[in-house]
């Protein structure tokens, strides 16, 4: 039977939801004013964060409030996803990002933080369903509101049939994801967090957080959230509109580097796509850019005599020299030095010129104008300092194995120079670029032009399978070094993945203090599915610990061993379609060479390497011990790609297999 306050308590409500309405309503009026022409830039700027208010107050959301704050002094406070005001001005809902909210996710009966009642509700959609009270000075009251120390509206959400699409957990954030989510911007912050410890979503409410906490900063230098793969940004599209918050940018890395500049039209294996990632190669890609210039620059000049429309002038082969050293040594990027060059070569020239003369020149953008239609100027510009672009330099690296041995000597051996190694094409747009040369191209384009722009606050999801000159490139894009790093070094599969978080730091290197959080409790998969994936940490990551989880309730894995291919096809049909009929969402992971073959399936088909991050209901996984069979046969990388796959269920999973399964599974098949 549900509490008695639940009609008073839905009166307020919906109450809140048409002062929101009105909120809107007004913010879409001022938004609609059309300013004076003469202020046209900053009506511009005025009406686009107008509109951007407005949008942030969709009325349209389900659970506006999901608690009630009775503090000890009698002072009152609705929590939820908005903050909410009367016509008065009265706050009817404050955000939950707001200080006053804090203990709704932190207190507890030893440490109430000033609270007399928390007052928990469970909505759907705008329908008050119940509410759950913690009286705080009665114990009885506390433990009746939760279950084996796990709130009624967290048991209720974890229950719920999967969607399709992450939902945000802002109603039943746990007080340590809460301690992260408040870590302050100046800081980078390392989350290591096991299958459905909800490291994802504590990334994605941290970024919500910090736009609440430094709207004006963060507005203005914006948040970028990297995923590993589009699969996975569209599952993840909706959590931070579902909080307001519509101005994030999320990309995968390949989005983020690539853009329209390249073309992927080749693939590289498994060796050569983890040596691309090698930190090693900044070094080299440095070495091919100083290669055009400096000593070597200095060693060839030599005097150049120039035309002006004031005579001849003769520059000295030291004085040339001296200029190239100079900028050398202040470390540009290669094109603000080519740019210095001209600048000081320039310089000289006018003052060559003024000695003789007696006094200035008449006009600089004359001197300019002459130098630039001499052939001589040019020719001596191109040999002290030549323009460069990130994709001929990676060109000529990869494919002239004599600009990669004198750029590689003492980092690189043969056998890696000769994997980089490909036959250039005739056109340098025609060039087969891969996804691993874009972490080479970003870092050339870094050398040559300088810094891309960046984030205020940046994101980065399952970062364990960056490679660490993926991360450089992360890095750049964050000046200022606030980072919300999540991943799980269990589900390292990449081909230059991560083994260690201190190695992931030293490539963020930059001014933000740094800070590491541990997420072990898991609220996600079920205690019986949970406790057979992690038979393969053994092999796949000894140095991990283990998830817990939350839900000790559950169905155990259901194994089916089949006679052959076609019997697993037809065993994998069956399963598909009772799955299909008794859950709302259903993953069907399957080994990548498998996937072109199958037929059409009800569920998601999803190839193992793209499962990560992603849950459904219901999981049904195709030959694991193909999945565990990595290509350059590391076991250890295979078994925690199956760690991944088992992982993606929140009620059931079932293994469907004939060829034998790895021995860390130990499952008993079904009768």
């Amino acid at each position: 039977m549900p509490h008695l306050d639940v009609a008073d308590e839905q009166a307020y409500l919906d109450h809140a939801y048409r002062c929101l309405e009105a909120m809107r309503a007004t913010a879409a009026r001022l938004a609609a004013i059309d300013d004076s022409a003469a202020q046209e830039v900053d009506s511009a700027a005025a009406r686009w964060h107008l509109e951007r208010r407005r949008d942030s107050l969709d009325p349209n959301v389900d659970g506006l409030s999901f608690g009630r704050l009775d503090d000890e002094d009698g002072a009152t406070w609705y929590v939820g996803r908005r903050h909410v005001e009367d016509e008065r001005g009265e706050p009817m809902v404050v955000d939950w990002r707001a200080e006053v909210s804090t203990p709704f996710y932190r207190a507890t009966a030893a440490d109430p933080l000033g609270l007399h009642r928390r007052r928990r509700f469970l909505m759907t959609g705008r329908r008050l369903d119940d509410l759950f009270d913690e009286v705080f000075d009665d114990p009885d009251s506390v433990d009746a509101a939760h279950h084996g120390g796990i709130p009624d509206p967290l048991l209720a959400e974890l229950e719920r049939s999967r969607t399709g699409e992450m939902r945000d957990i802002v109603a039943t954030i746990a007080a340590e994801q809460d301690q992260v989510i408040r870590a302050p911007l100046d800081t980078c912050l390392v989350v290591q967090g096991g299958p459905g410890t909800g490291k994802t979503a504590v990334g994605l409410h941290r970024a919500a957080f910090l736009l609440y906490e430094h709207r004006q900063k963060l507005d203005r230098e914006g948040v970028l959230v990297i995923g590993p793969n589009p699969l996975f940004l569209r599952y993840i599209a909706q959590v931070l509109p579902s909080l307001g918050e519509t101005a994030v940018r999320q990309a995968t890395l390949g989005q983020l580097l690539a853009g329209t500049a390249y073309r992927i039209r080749a693939a590289d294996d498994a060796a050569t796509a983890r040596l691309k990632g090698d930190i090693r190669l900044a070094e080299v890609l440095a070495r091919g850019v100083r290669s055009t210039r400096g000593p070597a620059a200095v060693t060839e000049a030599q005097p150049v005599e120039l035309a002006t429309r004031w005579g001849r002038i003769r520059l000295p082969a030291e004085d040339l020299a001296a200029a190239v050293t100079a900028i050398e040594a202040r470390g540009v990027a290669h094109n603000v030095g080519r740019l210095a060059l001209r600048t000081q070569l320039t310089r000289l020239v006018r003052q060559r010129l003024a000695a003789r003369r007696g006094d200035e020149l008449a006009s600089a953008a004359e001197l300019d104008t002459d130098l630039r239609a001499d052939r001589a100027w040019q020719r001596t510009l191109d040999r002290l300092w030549p323009p460069l672009s990130a994709p001929a330099l990676v060109r000529r690296l990869l494919g002239n194995p004599t600009a990669l041995r004198a750029a590689a000597a003492g980092i690189l051996d043969r056998t890696e120079q000769a994997l980089l190694h490909r036959r250039p094409t005739r056109r340098l747009d025609d060039e087969p670029w891969t996804d691993a040369d874009l972490v080479l191209l970003d870092e050339a384009q870094w050398l040559i032009a300088g810094p891309p722009p960046g984030s205020g606050h940046v994101v980065v999801d399952e970062a364990q399978d960056h490679s660490g000159m993926a991360l450089r490139a992360l890095a750049r894009r964050c000046p200022s070094g606030s980072m919300t790093v999540l991943g799980d070094l269990a589900q390292a599969t990449g081909p230059a993945a991560q083994s260690s978080w201190d190695d992931v730091l030293a490539q963020l290197e930059g001014p933000a203090a740094t800070h590491r959080v541990d997420l072990d409790l898991g609220y996600r998969v079920p205690a019986p599915i949970m406790e057979v994936a992690n038979r393969l940490l053994r092999t796949a990551a000894p140095g991990v610990v283990p998830c817990r989880s939350v839900r000790p309730d559950g169905q155990p894995p259901t194994v089916v061993a089949t006679g052959d291919d076609e019997a697993l096809l037809a065993e994998l049909t069956a399963a598909a379609h009772r799955l299909a009929a008794g859950w709302s969402s259903l993953g069907i992971i399957v080994p990548a060479a498998l996937a072109p073959s199958l037929p059409d399936l009800p569920g998601t088909i999803v190839p193992a390497e793209q499962a990560k991050g992603l849950e459904f209901d219901a999981v049904l996984v195709a030959e694991p011990g193909l999945v565990a069979l990595d290509p350059d046969d590391d076991a250890a990388r295979g078994l925690r790609l199956l760690y991944v796959a088992l992982t993606r269920a929140v009620q059931e999973l079932v293994i469907v297999h004939h060829r034998p399964l790895p021995a860390e599974l130990e499952i008993p098949a079904a009768a």
